[in-house]
C-alpha cells in the first residue's frame, strides 16, 4: 500500500504541545539604569536569537515559503514540497499549515517531525523580516512601531512570554538545535536594550 505525503505528516506531529502557562516573571529595569554599551551588548544576543534557524526560517519577509536551515539541514532551502503560507500566512489559500503542523494532543518523539504547538502555525507576517538580515536591518526594525507590530519593546516581550509558537524555538523537539539562551534570558535581554534606548550598532 502507497503512503501519502498527508498520511505521514499525520503520522509524525512532533512532541508534546507546550503548556499554556509556558511563560516567565517579566521585570523591566527602570529607562536610563542600563548604559548604552550594556544595551549593545544585550542587543547582541538578541540577534542571535532572532538570526537562529528557529526563528528567522519563519521570519522570510514578502516570500511566502518558509525556510529550512541550520546545521540540521545542511545547505538553506525553501520547505519542501513547494509549501506556500499565502497571504494569510497560514496556508489556507492551499495547504493550511495545521494540515502537519497539528494541534493534536498525540505526541511523538520522531525527529524531524512537523513542529506543533497549541495555536496555529503560520508564518510571520512579511514586516517581521529576518532571514538572512543583518543585526543593524533587525535592530532597526525592531525599535520601530511600524514594523515591530506597532509595540513597545515592553509589549514584544510580552509577546514573547504569551505566544506559544515562539516558546517553541527553545523545545523543538529531536533532531534540531534549540535557540540559543532560553526564553527568560531572551526576554531580559530585549528588556535590557530596551531600558538602554533601544540602541543599534553602527555596522
Amino acid at each position: 500500500m502507497k503512503t501519502t505525503w498527508l498520511a505521514l505528516c499525520m503520522a509524525f506531529t512532533s512532541t508534546p504541545l507546550l503548556a499554556a502557562d509556558d511563560s516567565v516573571e517579566i521585570n523591566a529595569p527602570a529607562p536610563g539604569s542600563v548604559s548604552e554599551e550594556q544595551g549593545l551588548t544585550a542587543w547582541s544576543r538578541v540577534f542571535e536569537v532572532a538570526s537562529h534557524p528557529r526563528c528567522a526560517n519563519c521570519h522570510t519577509g514578502e516570500s511566502d515559503r518558509p525556510m529550512w536551515s541550520g546545521p540540521s539541514y545542511g545547505k538553506a532551502r525553501p520547505h519542501g514540497m513547494n509549501i506556500r503560507a499565502g497571504a494569510s500566512r497560514m496556508g489556507v489559500e492551499t495547504v493550511a499549515c495545521q494540515t502537519c503542523h497539528s494541534t493534536s494532543e498525540h505526541a511523538q518523539d520522531t525527529a524531524h517531525a512537523a513542529p506543533r504547538v497549541g495555536m496555529a502555525w503560520r508564518l510571520a507576517p512579511p514586516e517581521a523580516h529576518w532571514f538572512n538580515r543583518s543585526s543593524v536591518e533587525i535592530c532597526e526594525q525592531l525599535r520601530d512601531p511600524a514594523t515591530n507590530g506597532d509595540r513597545t519593546v515592553q509589549q514584544l516581550a510580552e509577546h514573547l512570554n504569551h505566544d506559544l509558537i515562539l516558546h517553541w524555538a527553545w523545545h523543538p523537539g529531536p533532531g534540531r538545535e534549540p535557540a540559543p539562551y532560553s526564553l527568560l534570558e531572551h526576554i531580559n535581554d530585549l528588556l535590557a536594550w530596551g531600558a538602554a534606548g533601544t540602541p543599534c550598532p553602527t555596522k
